[in-house]
Parts: C-alpha cells; structure tokens; sequence
C-alpha cells in the first residue's frame, strides 16, 4: 500500500492550505494511498480541511521568515534562525529517515521545507518540492543569509523533481522542474447561498480583512467600523495589536465571522472569499490564488522587505481586480474611496487556471505507480 508524506512549511496557511488541496486530490484518486503530513501548521486547518484518513504530526520542517505581524518582518531574526535550525540538520534528519521508514514512505512533498527533501533523499525516498518560492532564493536577499542560502540550495539539488507554481521565485538550484497551474482552493458553492447561511448581507458589498495568524499593529478599528458603502467581514479570531476583534466591542460597518462555527457546518474558507466582493491582505501566494479562483478582487498593502512581495504584485494583475493602499492609509481604516475606485475595475483579461492540483495529483501518481 503506497504511502505518501507530505512536509509543509509552517510559515503562514498559504503552504498548508495548497498542499492540504493535492493530498486531497491525491486521496480523491486513490482511496488506497496512506497520505500524512509533518508540519507546524496549526493541526485545525488539517482537521477542517482534509479527507478522512490524512493524518498529520506536529514537526518543525523549517523556520520560514520571522514577523512581528503580517506587515513586517524581522530579517535578522530570520536568518538567526535558520542558521539555528541548520546547525543541528543532521540530527533532524536522521529523526526524519526513521519516520519515513516507520511510515514505508513510498513518496516525500516538500513545500518547501529543505528536511523533507533531505530526508527523504537519505531514506532512498524520490522526492518532490512543491512551491512558488524557494528559501534559499528568500534567505539570499537578506543580509548574512548567503551560507545558509547555499546550504539549502544545495539540498534543494537532491530533489527528484520540483513543481513550480505560478507566480514564483527561485528554482535556480531545483534541475528537474515542471510549472504547473495554479493550485488554489475552489469554492463549490454560490455566493448568495454563502451570505445567507453565514448571516452576511445581501445587496451590500463586502470586504473581507485576511491577514491570517500573525495579525495587524496600529490598525484604528474604530475608523474602519465607520467604512460607508461596504461591510468589513473579519474573523472573530483576527488579532489587531495582539488582542483578538472579539474582545472590542467594535461595531458599525464591522461584520464578525465565527470562523470554528463555520467550519462546524461544513463552511471553508474559500467560501467566504467567493461570497465577498472584495479581500484585504498583503500578497501572498495563498490569498491571491483563492481571490483568483473564486472572482474575488484584492486590496493589498505592503507586506516589508519580502523577496516575493514583487514578483507577486507584479503578477497578480493578469488574474484578478487588484488596488493598492500604502500602509499609512490602510492603518488608519479609511478605505472606502479605494474598497470603491477597486470594484469600479473591469475583470482582468487573464482567466486563472486553477487546476494545478489536479494536474499534480495525476503527475505523483505517475511517479508512485511507475
């Protein structure tokens, strides 16, 4: 019985919430495979999200980037890191090589965690990266990041075959390598069937604030509970200064979502992006595939000094509605006049194709049964 394992960056859900779609294609195709997962990612969005029978067991794959919220990165930091982190590699590893034999691992993903690729290579396991960025193409534009840059692309070497995702950065240090389309979560519901089941408006546009688990410093809440025009969706458990929205008390234009409840009644995520008009967030590969897919438009500020912060801004343009707003004006919560100016656009020209995890699942399959 083939058994796959899946190595998932714990930075951000963006990694998690992609890879989470190709073990779900994968178990959708072959009801035979064992499919698990190793990461750090917060063991819900499995439990949430996944087909009966994928397991996951919390293991530090990786460092990833370090930030003080979605907005700003600690670059310093980063690279201490994952200096930390590669110091004792072989020892991770070799953990690494007893839990692929203990599972008889028959395949490794990574995305984009170098010790999957490691291990697996150690284990005479093929292995294959997954991603749209690579980290040592990250770690090298930071200052001090060029030895650990090269020891991870040197590793990176190793893997059997690399699946690029659009939008992406790196790959130089990946010879085998195959783009593939988009891989993103679809809703399979309609929007109106969405706002009712959720209790969101209808006949009002709505924003949706995605920033995910790091949060938001300094954004005046009580100005964007005075947003005309638009309701302001946000999950009871976004984190603005460290606190929770649930704890302010703030109203007005301010829309909560329950998000554990939604999830209880078999609601996702990209369901709510399919419902709203417009999502507020920085780019990140994860987001702008969902709004892609689901026809949703972005209004994104700047995320700091990340390398792939322009080649996403650069590309996401061919796919979806996108409107910048600087940091100062995003903090200060008036954002009508650019929530408005964004949904006057016309549609992009470009169609996303979104079917990468289906083309992905059909590739391993390929490599498993070859």
């Amino acid at each position: 019985m083939p058994s796959v394992v899946a190595y998932i960056s714990g930075h951000g859900f963006g990694h998690a919430s992609r890879t989470i779609e190709l073990l779900n294609a994968l178990a959708d195709r072959d009801s035979s495979l064992r499919i698990h997962a190793r990461s750090e990612v917060a063991p819900w969005l499995f439990s949430a999200t996944t087909r009966p029978g994928i397991t996951v067991e919390r293991v530090a794959c990786d460092t990833g980037a370090v930030q003080i919220d979605s907005l700003q990165l600690d670059e310093a930091e980063t690279i201490r890191k994952a200096q930390l982190f590669m110091g004792d590699f072989k020892a991770r590893v070799a953990v690494e090589v007893g839990a692929l034999r203990a599972l008889q691992t028959t395949l490794v993903i990574a995305d984009t965690p170098p010790l999957g690729i490691a291990a697996a290579s150690a284990a005479g396991v093929p292995a294959v990266l997954l991603g749209n960025f690579t980290w040592d193409w990250i770690y090298r534009d930071y200052a001090g990041g060029e030895a650990v840059a090269d020891a991870i692309g040197a590793i990176y070497r190793c893997a059997d075959l690399a699946l690029r995702l659009p939008l992406h950065g790196g790959f130089d240090t990946c010879p085998h390598l195959r783009d593939l389309p988009f891989i993103a979560r679809r809703s399979k519901r309609g929007g109106g069937e969405v706002r009712a089941a959720l209790g969101l408006p209808h006949g009002l546009p709505l924003a949706l604030v995605s920033f995910g688990g790091f949060g938001v410093q300094g954004l005046d809440l009580a100005a964007l509970a005075r947003t005309e025009g638009f309701g302001i969706v946000m999950s009871g458990t976004t984190f603005v200064d460290g606190r929770p929205l649930g704890d302010r008390g703030t109203t007005g234009a301010l829309i909560p979502l329950d998000e554990p409840a939604m999830y209880a009644r078999g609601y996702r995520y990209e369901d709510v992006v399919r419902a709203v008009d417009v999502v507020v967030s920085k780019p990140g590969y994860g987001i702008i595939a969902e709004c892609a897919a689901n026809g949703a438009a972005i209004l994104y500020t700047s995320r700091g000094r990340f390398a792939e912060y322009e080649v996403l801004v650069e590309g996401m343009p061919r796919y979806l509605r996108t409107r910048f707003i600087d940091r100062a004006a995003f903090l200060t919560g008036d954002w009508s006049g650019p929530l408005a100016s964004l949904i006057a656009q016309p549609p992009p020209s470009a169609r996303a194709d979104v079917s990468g995890a289906d083309v992905a699942a059909d590739l391993l399959l390929s490599m498993i049964y070859a």
